[in-house]
Order: structure tokens, then sequence, then C-alpha cells
């Protein structure tokens, strides 16, 4: 299930991207797939294991551009261990709603993509999250949960102070808004509660059949209940004699 549109994001074969927060990886293996350099970056080594093991059965299988590089990387999203303007692009998906110092997050992910280069950032959408707080506290009063809900305008302008200039937003999976709020109403463990099984099966039919009928249905429903809001930013070029982007080779 991927949250970021990647015809977006205009990335070609040969760009470097780093997917912080990069979780079980749903992101990282598209960029391998069309043929990035890709970096799976997150704090849990135990997650980034499993994604390791997913890049390899892909280039096994062949299932990606024999120039295309991946590779998964453990550490803080607050000091990313990488020199100014190292990459192409950047992902952030759902991350940033966890850190209590988003601001420092901010931070690094502009210091590290070059000017001209790309970041894409996620975070669960305002309305579907107040529901989900309202419902259970055990839903956000955790160990690693979130910490904060954004508004999208107030997460575009801290990335608009950080340097980037704002292209494009959108929402995405209105379908699972509902199983959330659901899962929040009976209990957020509660995964064998007969409804729960049941919406959660439709998802996993949904995502492996992708039927027009409910296609169109979260497109409609999108713009009103996504459950995540999609912010696309530039790092623009500075206006010094030194500061042309790096060449894509």
């Amino acid at each position: 299930m991927l949250t970021v549109d990647f015809d977006r994001l205009g990335f070609r074969p040969g760009d470097k991207v780093v997917d912080v927060g990069a979780g079980a990886g749903r992101h990282s293996f598209e960029l391998y797939r069309r043929g990035i350099d890709v970096i799976a970056f997150d704090a849990d080594e135990v997650e980034l294991k499993g994604v390791r093991d997913m890049f390899d059965a892909m280039a096994e299988a062949g299932e990606v551009p024999e120039s295309a590089t991946a590779e998964t990387v453990v550490g803080d999203a607050l000091a990313l261990p990488y020199p100014d303007g190292h990459f192409d692009g950047v992902l952030a998906c759902e991350i940033l709603e966890h850190i209590p110092d988003d601001d420092t997050a901010i931070a690094e992910l502009v210091r590290v993509v070059r000017p001209g280069g790309t970041v894409a950032v996620s975070v669960p959408r305002w309305l579907p999250e107040r529901v989900c707080w309202a419902l259970s506290d055990e839903y956000h009063a955790n160990e690693g949960g979130h910490v904060r809900i954004f508004r999208a305008s107030e997460l575009a302008r801290k990335l608009v102070a950080a340097g980037l200039v704002e292209t494009h937003r959108h929402h995405a999976h209105a379908l699972h808004a509902p199983y959330w709020w659901l899962k929040c109403a009976v209990g957020v463990e509660r995964d064998t509660h007969p409804a729960v099984r049941a919406y959660h099966s439709m998802l996993v039919w949904d995502m492996m059949s992708a039927p027009a009928l409910t296609r169109t249905a979260e497109k409609v429903l999108d713009p009103l209940i996504g459950k995540s809001v999609v912010l696309y930013f530039t790092k623009p070029l500075s206006a010094g004699p030194d500061s042309a982007a790096p060449e894509r080779s």
C-alpha cells in the first residue's frame, strides 16, 4: 500500500533517495523496483532486517534493474549520518507524528537533500486522527505512539520555513480511516473482533485485487476522509555562483 504518488516524485534510475522512517519498507521496495539507489533508514533494527531480506529476494528474483542499489541503515532521524545535499530525494512517511522534536527532524530532512531535489512527507490527516484520539487513548498514548496531530497547513509552514517550496499535496487511504475508527471503538488490540476482521479482510482484498468499485470510491472519498495527507516539496537552487545542483548521472 503506497501513500506517496511515485509518478509525481519524478525520480529517475540512478537517483539517490533515503526513505527516513522506512518501517517495513513499502516505499523503499517501490523505489528499488524503479531503479533508484535507495537507503531504508529506521531506528528499528529488527524491522530493517526484514527489509534487507526483501531487498535480497527482489534482486535474486530479477525484479529490479541490475544497476540499482539498496541498503538498510539503523539510525536516528534527528541526526542523519549523511553530508549536506547528499540525496536527490527524501521520503518521510508517517514518521513526524511520532517524533517529539519534529523541528530538528525536519531540519535534517531538508539538510540532506540537494538543491533542486525532492522531499515528500506524509502524516495522518487532522480530522481522521482527531476521531481516533477521541475514541481511544490506547491508540496514541503508548511508547513510540503518536505525540501530535498535524494540520497540513501547519506542517507545510514548518517545511517551508526550513527551506523548501511546496509543489503539491493530496490525501490518501480514505478506506482505511473507518477501519481505524472501528479499531479504536472496540479496542485497538482486538484484531479478532468480528467487525474488525471483516473490514480488514475487505482491505486486503482491495489491495490485492484493486477492483474498480473500491478504487473509485477511495478516489472520491480521499478529499473528505483520507487517512493521510501527503505533501511534496522541492529544495530551491541557491542564488550564488557555486549553487548549481549536482549533475545527475
